[in-house]
């Protein structure tokens, strides 16, 4: 019994032990959490007060103990104030490598936030060294995670900023919206520092375009904020910009009365500086940093004194010329009179027309910016459609899958050739679109159509008749894309307005001349018709039958539009009759060139063999920059079919590092990504590497926009969704030496 008492006795102490240690361990952790914040808080009061190098020991041994405990998002926020202080004290490299390490992690841990914090302050870094261009990509990916987090009082620093990289590039309108988003989210959320900046740079605004009443109001009513919240850098910047609104206005002495203050401020904000400095900086440098600052703002003060002077000199001399051009003027003023109010009503005129073209260019690109929008937003989830439904067909479906599988790829195919052609409005009406005419079978075209719409019709209750003249040729020369956009559009339409009913599509030959054979199509159906009156304007755009027809039905009244351009483009002719009621039949008229029937390859059903079959691919590495998850797969998937091995990176930064890293053959960039873009980064690429061929990997392709992938370097752009044959043959010039054939230029 004493030998049961005794094992238990160990039992009990050995687990009491193994509790305690766990218990201190767990203590271990909360300690050293509770270290690490205690460093993090005596940073920020050493930042507060300017004691940079204090702070960035702090932030460091901060770091130390974030590393211990393995806290991912600790290490990122310390990174990036580790950055913000080594850039405070010019030590600009370690910042960036800072910044870098930041990022880095707070993609790894997907930290949405805090990386949009890191991206604001790479933007401050990049507007300090000028380079605003690159700091706006910054702000916007900042701004735009932000937002997507809902993280809305974060946004008022982002949009300041921004607004101050417009100002140094003079772009005052974009400035002035911007700053007015900033004043709105900071009264929101009581940010007084904001508030005060952002009405500053506004009066900076003001005063650039002219508006100096509104500058003054602007500017002292940031400083009023700014001087109740002992906000001195904002006291010294609204000092600063009221001299300069006087001395635009020519008021001199105000100008020099707040110059002097601004000067005054500045002197001792640089002796703390220069105090809080000098941990770690020598006296030499400081010696040289206080002369070239006092030389600079001695020069200001003589600068100013001088114009005042010069000023009451110039005065009196205006004054007598003014009068001696007022005799002179007065004299010559009968004259004139008749011409002057001729040439005021012609600038009057010519002004108008001024305007109005100014009007119609800037109405024209900010069409062509939302276009561009809408092809990146609607294009790239089609991409997973459509490569997801390619990939299940090549993977051995189940017989019965087939059918709605390749309905699926038709349809998703229809839908990027619709979205496309809703691209190329501007172009039907600018008369810039062109054929791509090839061989096909009109027949077999036509079922196709049906047969991709005729479960929309079965659920109708309609029936689908067909009847292809006899004898009429099947097999012709054309563009059978937009042959096939025109007939899915009115089969469509005739499909959403006839509710258990019947619809007929009749192809008969009207003429032929030599190989050039006149068609006739119709599309007629029982179903709703069309009154008289809505008839005419039923080829414009967002037309519809009705206000009520467009509610029940749906649509954009895009449809028709699209029909009756590229019908024009095709050389045809297209009209309608119809009662309503009873129906309505569509007719349309295309010349089409007969083709041989031998020269057709019948590749529906037929697999064609790999161009990459006969290459030796061991050794060609493809970089792939795309941040989308699902596209990344895809694609990936796609070179690996191929035989091609390839490394994925999502974003720009990471694809510079490794385009340095590793030799590629090919990289495939996306355009739109966080941080910088796809074309930034081949910008930044072609600095030292020229010979590397790169394709824009996009779903942007509008031709007001191919220039900039051109002037940024890439060899040719690839869209998405991308054909993978014209993929294929793209990547197979490329890797047998071919030289690439720019659609460009």
């Amino acid at each position: 019994m004493s030998r049961i008492k005794y094992y238990i006795f160990v039992f009990l102490a050995s687990f009491c032990s193994l509790v305690f240690a766990q218990q201190d361990e767990v203590e271990d952790v909360d300690m050293l959490a509770l270290r690490q914040q205690n460093y993090e808080d005596q940073a920020k009061l050493e930042s507060d007060r300017g004691d940079y190098f204090n702070a960035i020991d702090n932030l460091n041994k901060a770091l130390d103990v974030a590393i211990k405990i393995d806290d991912k998002s600790s290490q990122g926020i310390i990174y990036t104030k580790i950055a913000k202080a080594q850039f405070l004290v010019n030590e600009h490299n370690q910042a960036k490598v800072s910044l870098t390490n930041a990022l880095n992690i707070q993609r790894e841990i997907d930290d949405y936030g805090n990386r949009a914090v890191s991206y604001n302050i790479k933007g401050v870094f990049l507007s300090a060294q000028e380079d605003y261009e690159n700091a706006l990509d910054y702000f916007k990916s900042a701004k735009n995670l932000f937002e997507q987090e809902d993280l809305e009082e974060y946004v008022s620093e982002v949009t300041l900023n921004e607004a101050k990289a417009h100002i140094a590039l003079e772009q005052y309108e974009e400035a002035k919206s911007l700053l007015e988003r900033t004043i709105i989210i900071a009264k929101k959320y009581d940010q007084q520092r904001l508030l005060s900046s952002a009405l500053i740079q506004s009066g900076k605004v003001s005063c650039a375009i002219g508006s100096h009443d509104l500058a003054y109001t602007q500017v002292n009513e940031g400083l009023e904020i700014a001087q109740t919240n002992n906000l001195t850098d904002n006291v010294n910047t609204a000092y600063s910009t009221l001299s300069e609104i006087y001395n635009n206005d020519g008021d001199y002495k105000k100008s020099l009365l707040y110059l002097k203050q601004h000067i005054k401020l500045s002197d001792s904000l640089l002796h703390i500086q220069r105090e809080n400095l000098s941990a770690g900086l020598s006296g030499q440098y400081i010696n040289a940093y206080k002369n070239a600052e006092n030389a600079q703002l001695k020069a200001q003060i003589e600068e100013v004194s001088a114009e005042s002077n010069f000023t009451r000199i110039t005065t009196i001399l205006s004054i007598a010329l003014i009068t001696i051009l007022s005799l002179l003027t007065l004299s010559l003023y009968k004259n004139n009179n008749i011409r002057l109010k001729t040439n005021n009503m012609l600038h009057k005129k010519n002004d108008e027309l001024i305007v109005a073209k100014e009007k119609a260019e800037l109405a024209s690109k900010t069409k062509a910016n939302f276009l561009s929008t809408v092809t990146h937003e609607l294009r790239t989830p089609l991409y997973a459609v459509t490569g997801l439904t390619s990939m299940l067909l090549d993977e051995n479906p189940k017989e019965h899958q087939i059918p709605h599988l390749k309905s699926l790829k038709f349809s998703g195919d229809y839908l990027l050739t619709f979205i496309n052609d809703i691209l190329q409005i501007n172009k039907i009406e600018a008369n810039k679109v062109e054929l791509d005419p090839e061989r096909f079978n009109l027949k077999t075209k036509i079922e196709n159509v049906m047969s991709a719409l005729s479960n929309s019709a079965k659920d109708n209750g309609t029936k689908l008749h067909f009847k292809y003249e006899d004898g009429l040729p099947e097999t012709y020369f054309g563009d059978q894309l937009k042959i096939s956009q025109i007939l899915i559009n009115l089969l469509g339409n005739a499909i959403k307005f006839t509710k258990d009913g019947d619809i007929w599509v009749r192809a008969h030959k009207v003429d032929q001349k030599d190989k050039i054979c006149n068609l006739r199509f119709e599309i007629e159906d029982n179903g709703i018709g069309i009154t008289k009156e809505k008839q005419d304007q039923m080829f414009e755009s967002f037309s519809q039958g009705s206000v009520q027809i467009n509610r029940k039905y749906g649509g954009t009244g895009l449809g028709l539009s699209i029909v009756k351009g590229l019908i024009q483009i095709l050389k045809g002719k297209i009209y309608l009759k119809s009662e309503l009621g009873k129906g309505t039949t569509f007719f349309f008229e295309i010349p089409l060139e007969v083709a041989e029937k031998s020269k057709i390859k019948k590749v529906e059903d037929d697999k064609k063999p790999s161009k990459m079959e006969g290459l030796d691919l061991s050794g060609v590495k493809i970089l792939v920059v795309e941040d989308n998850k699902i596209n990344q797969m895809i694609t990936k998937k796609i070179l690996n079919k191929m035989g091609l091995h390839c490394d994925v990176v999502d974003n720009g930064e990471a694809a510079v590092e490794q385009v340095r890293k590793v030799e590629y053959k090919v990289v495939l960039m996306d355009i739109h990504m966080p941080g910088i873009s796809g074309l930034e980064a081949t910008k930044i690429i072609r600095t030292f590497d020229k010979e590397l061929t790169i394709f824009a990997l996009t779903a942007v392709t509008l031709e007001d926009k191919m220039h900039e992938f051109g002037e940024a370097g890439f060899n040719d752009i690839i869209s998405k969704p991308f054909k993978q044959e014209d993929f294929e043959n793209k990547l197979y010039d490329v890797l047998t030496g071919k030289e690439v054939v720019s659609s460009f230029f």
